[in-house]
């Protein structure tokens, strides 16, 4: 069995007693015994749990998962992070799939695809369908397919995560840093992992709708920046149909029955030319975002060099 002694195991909680002791025993019988729980103020006695099983404890000064997981950062002293859910959920004899690749050079950031091998009942029809959305709007904004962007099972370096801007506060965490991973090219590499079905007597964190919501507003406005021909163009599309088909009605309305609508026609003039304006600023900002990143491989080669 390999030692991972560079390897710091990060397990955000929140009232999760029923799991998270078999959760760290799991994690040290695979040979991390560097595990460290960020606790969001649980009730339930999670955190005497996790340290009775041999865990370092700390209660996070904030609340949500994506705070956590940045103060986590200001404690673990180790090159090498292996981060995933206190809930049961994913396996901890499975963690050398992730930290393989991490450690032989091969990935900065990995992820583990929870689709590649998910047991029945342990995500709703729901929830799936969200996943997929999510997944694949991101594939459509950020051009790349990292499998499962929500994924909570990762394995990172700490160097890779001081490059990346990081400002979520609970679940939209794992999309800001995919986003993030792909917006500075960080070499990230996807696995195949189970996904099992909560134990009975542990609650969900997750609600589908709130936090589904929050997502996909955070890959929205990640765009800004990453892809802001989609950001900006999107919008700009919509007002220039919007002012097309206003344009439309008033000249049908005009031509075959002579009737006039001049503040509908006002509106669609606006329209197109608001929707003219953003899909121009879309395409300069593009412009400008490519020539942002060549800048800065060129500046990444003259420092390697």
């Amino acid at each position: 069995m390999p030692e991972y002694e560079d390897v710091c195991a990060l397990i955000p909680t929140l009232d999760e007693a029923e799991t998270i002791g078999d959760v760290v025993d799991g994690l040290q019988a695979e040979g991390l015994a560097n595990v460290l729980v960020v606790d969001g103020h649980s009730t339930d006695g999670t955190r005497k749990v996790a340290a009775e099983h041999g865990a370092e404890v700390i209660e996070q000064s904030g609340q949500g998962k994506g705070q956590a997981v940045r103060e986590a950062l200001e404690y673990i002293e180790r090159p090498y992070i292996l981060m995933l859910d206190g809930d049961g959920t994913y396996r901890p004899d499975e963690a050398h799939r992730l930290l393989t690749p991490l450690l032989d050079g091969d990935a900065e950031h990995v992820i583990g695809d929870r689709f590649a091998n998910m047991e029945p009942g342990a995500m709703t029809r729901f929830n799936k369908f969200g996943n997929r959305l999510f997944n694949g709007m991101f594939r459509k904004v950020h051009g790349q397919d990292f499998a499962d962007i929500l994924s909570g099972y990762r394995a990172f370096t700490v160097d890779s995560m001081e490059k990346l801007y990081l400002d979520a506060e609970g679940f939209g965490i794992e999309t800001e840093m995919a986003v993030e991973c792909a917006k500075h090219s960080i070499s990230t590499t996807v696995v195949p992992i189970t996904y099992e079905a909560r134990p009975d007597g542990s609650d969900t964190n997750l609600h589908p709708v709130k936090d589904g919501g929050r997502i996909l507003y955070t890959l929205y406005a990640l765009a800004k920046t990453s892809n802001p021909m989609f950001y900006f163009g999107s919008v700009g599309s919509l007002s220039l149909l919007v002012g097309v088909l206003l344009g439309l009605y008033v000249g049908y309305e005009w031509f075959a029955f002579g009737i006039s609508h001049n503040v509908i026609a006002l509106l669609a003039t606006l329209a197109t030319l608001f929707g003219g304006m953003l899909v121009m600023f879309g395409f300069l900002s593009d412009l400008m975002v490519t020539l942002h990143r060549e800048q800065l491989r060129r500046i990444e080669r003259l420092e390697d060099d």
